[in-house]
């Protein structure tokens, strides 16, 4: 193997490590956005002053937001029954692995009949939700078979598999992309397009107005990755399409040295055919005792 395949597929393969972890990690973390609300200047309003939503509600809370939950800031509580959750009995907390309290999004799976009430425009959001989730899945999938394909490739030096691998690559990329096309699709829909009052979901159109301006939205650290992981996918793919050229180009090379390597001795051979048992140089023609008579 030449130092153009070997390099090149050396970082190929790193490449795709890197982006599988990174994609991991995004895909199991709960910073992908970061809403933060002023809850003192909303205390401050008449408005809110008297009402039970400021303390009960997730709206009105500083939290971030992944694929699968959002956590709200608080501290672990040793007794169970004596909970140090920021929220009251609207939604049901739990502590993460992290030590914050999380709620789960419902993506309504299974459903048991629980989306007939949902709207036509929730329940796009919920098909839109579950369908990003399922492209995440099948991305890691394709990623997984390209790195056993690319695996296979370079203990064989087969730029065969390598092409595989990169196609599978090229694939996978795809799929992660449209997931995070997706999730931006189910964020435009929750803000902008779902109009339905409640106190927990993020219908941003049906906030009142106050919240609105006293709450901000940031992307988080999560959706940096995310992107990264896919970049780096992306990459991969172009990468490995560079080392199944390199190898070819290597073999092709090696072949045609081992060519000139047989050619002089096809010469020498071709070269001693031309002279008779004698040394003498052999002619076509009418020899001396032949039926054709003497010259």
């Amino acid at each position: 193997m030449g130092f153009c395949s070997a390099m090149t597929l050396a970082f190929a393969t790193i490449f795709s490590l890197v982006s599988i972890a990174l994609l991991a990690i995004a895909f199991a973390t709960d910073n992908w956005v970061t809403i933060s609300v002023k809850r003192e200047q909303l205390k401050e309003l008449d408005e809110f002053a008297e009402s039970s939503l400021v303390n009960e509600s997730p709206l009105y809370f500083t939290r971030t937001r992944g694929l699968f939950r959002e956590c709200f800031p608080g501290e672990k509580s040793e007794d169970p029954e004596k909970t140090s959750a920021p929220l009251g009995d609207l939604v049901e907390l739990y502590m993460s692995p992290v030590e914050t309290y999380c709620r789960n999004l419902d993506y309504y799976i299974p459903d048991e009949g629980r989306s007939k009430e949902l709207t036509g425009e929730e329940m796009v959001r919920i098909h839109m939700g579950r369908a990003m989730i399922a492209l995440f899945i099948v991305g890691f999938f394709f990623i997984c078979v390209s790195f056993i394909a690319g695996a296979r490739g370079c203990w064989k030096t087969s730029p065969t598999n390598i092409t595989a691998s990169a196609v599978l690559m090229l694939v996978a990329c795809m799929f992660s992309a449209a997931g995070m096309g997706l999730w931006h699709g189910v964020e435009h829909w929750e803000m902008n397009k779902i109009n339905v009052e409640t106190n927990t979901e993020l219908f941003v159109k049906s906030w009142p107005e106050k919240l609105r301006e006293k709450t901000e939205f940031k992307y988080d650290w999560s959706y940096i990755v995310s992107w990264i992981g896919v970049g780096l996918e992306l990459l991969s793919a172009i990468l490995f399409s560079l080392a199944a050229v390199c190898i070819r180009t290597d073999k092709e090379r090696e072949e045609a040295m081992n060519m000139q390597y047989l050619m002089p001795v096809y010469q020498q051979k071709q070269h001693q055919q031309q002279y008779g048992p004698y040394g003498y140089a052999a002619y076509p023609g009418p020899y001396y005792g032949s039926q054709y008579g003497p010259y």
